[in-house]
């Protein structure tokens, strides 16, 4: 017993798994459009609410497992010699290569599996939906774009919940879908500059190694800016009101904190990128889920 405890608390460290609060939250409030948008238009073919939550969730959940595993098995190379990744379960030892494949398998299984029971625009978009979120991993070794790869993996999650409830990719989602790219590149640039020096020897295409912490500042600012405007766009797409519209603002304000806390104390870059990002987007949801209701 004492054994499968310490494999699954090795499994949920290689995937980060408290780190899925960043996607879920958009996934939710994007769901709440759909069914408001459903209401307005008299679209009758939405699943019940229960339904698509479990389906969602499951899916969500799965996709980033698989995603995050496969991540972790196609930078072993890079990562063993990394001092800031000594520690993850597949580099220490603690978790083979073998186990971490299987893991990869039994993920895009119940991926494809949930999507099939969500209806069949989702089933057929499954495959394609595991192939972006595989090769994500890739574009770090020939291109700078691997931020923004990253941040439309996670924004695939408002997409999702249009085809869930919707059965069709709405405009909405597609704006909300930039608005959670641009958040999610700019932050993981800010978490970027600790590898900084690593990626620079190692040959990576990163951002700051590249182009300095300076540009890596002022890149990050750029693309906050982006995420909240598609933020503003998504909001006013969608018909949402004064309530929704507070809520993007006050997300605005924790994301310039973020960059207050990093550019005054580096060594803060946990608490800015973890505590204050999951902050926003549980917030962002609460407030559109009470403007929509």
């Amino acid at each position: 017993m004492n054994a499968f405890v310490r494999k699954f608390k090795d499994i949920l460290d290689l995937i980060v798994f408290k780190h899925s609060i960043f996607a879920l939250p958009f996934l939710f409030s994007s769901m709440a459009v759909g069914y408001k948008i459903a209401r307005e238009t008299g679209f009758a073919d939405t699943p019940s609410l229960a339904k698509a939550i479990i389906l969602g969730v499951i899916a969500a959940v799965s996709a980033r497992n698989f995603a995050m595993a496969v991540n972790r098995l196609m930078d072993e190379d890079i990562d063993k010699d990394n001092p800031r990744c000594k520690n993850r379960p597949n580099i220490s030892g603690r978790i083979g290569k073998k186990s971490v494949l299987a893991f990869i398998i039994a993920n895009a299984f119940v991926f494809v599996c949930a999507c099939y029971f969500i209806n069949s625009l989702a089933f057929g978009l499954s495959f394609a939906v595991l192939f972006v979120l595989a090769i994500y991993s890739a574009f770090k070794r020939f291109s700078y774009l691997a931020h923004l790869v990253l941040g439309f993996c996670l924004g695939l999650a408002p997409i999702a919940a249009s085809v869930i409830v919707l059965n069709s990719i709405h405009i909405y989602s597609v704006i909300l879908c930039l608005g959670v790219m641009f958040w999610t590149a700019g932050f993981d640039l800010l978490y970027a500059l600790q590898d900084m020096e690593y990626d620079k020897k190692a040959g990576l295409y990163s951002i700051p190694a590249k182009f300095g912490k300076k540009t890596t500042f002022f890149i990050s600012a750029l693309f906050h800016f982006l995420a909240v405007a598609f933020w503003l766009l998504f909001a006013w797409v969608s018909g949402l009101g004064i309530v929704a519209y507070a809520g993007i603002f006050v997300s605005a304000g924790i994301l310039f904190a973020e960059h207050r806390i990093v550019r005054k104390n580096f060594a803060q870059i946990d608490k800015a990128f973890f505590t204050l990002n999951g902050y926003l987007s549980i917030i962002f949801f609460i407030f559109i889920w009470v403007d929509v209701l």
